[in-house]
């Protein structure tokens, strides 16, 4: 499959995969090699993802992990604003994409900050704040998706169903939902970890590939997540080699592009699978 987003009238070209690195300016995410407080910290991280080779710096001001703390909306838009300013400074050419689910908060990062991309895992609405629902009617059509076909940017809708079929039937519809709206560079994430056994995990990758039907791009989201270190029986910083395992798995399948802790490890992970694939 050939796809490109337009990034501010520039296509990016996803025939190469791409890997877009994790910058998270919270206190408790799950993994704590990623959590970058400090200006000195957070400007590194941005210098060392563009430097391994990352295409995308995902910036999260809200952790989403299990019994994570509830961020008010103010407190995500003041640690994004000081954070988007400070990896636009270090690598004003770089890709941003911006972690939130909160419609306000895409627009603030867009619209002030110059964000590219709205990563949302939320599925539209559908959870977000520690499991609890956000829309009161599952048929309205969510928030976000006016928001982020309102400002024409890249969409990353996550799944938080548990199986291949429920994720392909509420895939069809919310793309649905969001052509309807006008909505042009849609993206895919299959949510592993959300909303999914451990075992649910596994047989949803083992079927990834037929979530190509629906001619989208998709992002996978694996780094270090507990489907690796709890089948392991490790931690999360033991699953770096799990993570490229199944990394190189997700890129066999169809992936487009790789949400990772480890950027220059996936970087050579799509560097390996390309040259299997002759390119």
């Amino acid at each position: 499959m050939q796809y490109t987003l337009n990034i501010k009238g520039q296509l990016l070209d996803l025939s190469e995969p791409q890997v877009m690195g994790i910058l998270n300016v919270t206190p408790d995410s799950f993994f704590a090699g990623s959590r970058k407080q400090t200006e000195q910290d957070i400007a590194e991280r941005a210098r060392q993802i563009v430097n391994e080779g990352g295409s995308i710096i995902d910036v999260g001001a809200f952790s989403t992990r299990p019994g994570a703390d509830e961020v008010t909306e103010e407190e995500e838009m003041t640690r994004l604003r000081r954070a988007l300013t400070i990896v636009k400074r270090e690598v004003p050419d770089a890709i941003v994409s911006v972690d939130t689910f909160r419609p306000a908060v895409a627009r603030m990062a867009v619209e002030e900050m110059g964000a590219d991309i709205i990563n949302d895992v939320s599925e539209g609405g559908v959870t977000g704040i520690v499991g609890k629902a956000l829309e009161t009617e599952a048929s309205e059509v969510p928030q976000i998706f006016r928001t982020v076909a309102s400002l024409q940017v890249p969409y990353i809708l996550m799944s938080v169903q548990k199986d291949l079929h429920d994720t392909l039937m509420v895939f069809a519809k919310k793309v649905q939902q969001l052509r309807d709206l006008g909505q042009k560079d849609i993206i895919l994430d299959p949510g592993f970890g959300f909303g999914k056994t451990l075992d649910d995990n596994y047989r949803l990758m083992g079927d990834m590939e037929k979530l190509q039907v629906l001619d989208l791009p998709l992002l996978v989201g694996i780094s270090r997540k507990s489907m690796i270190y709890r089948l392991l029986d490790t931690q999360p910083d033991q699953a770096l080699n799990g993570t490229s395992v199944l990394n190189t798995i997700a890129l066999m399948k169809g992936a487009s592009i790789l949400r990772v802790h480890d950027v220059k490890q996936a970087v050579e992970c799509v560097s390996i699978v390309q040259k299997l694939n002759g390119k």
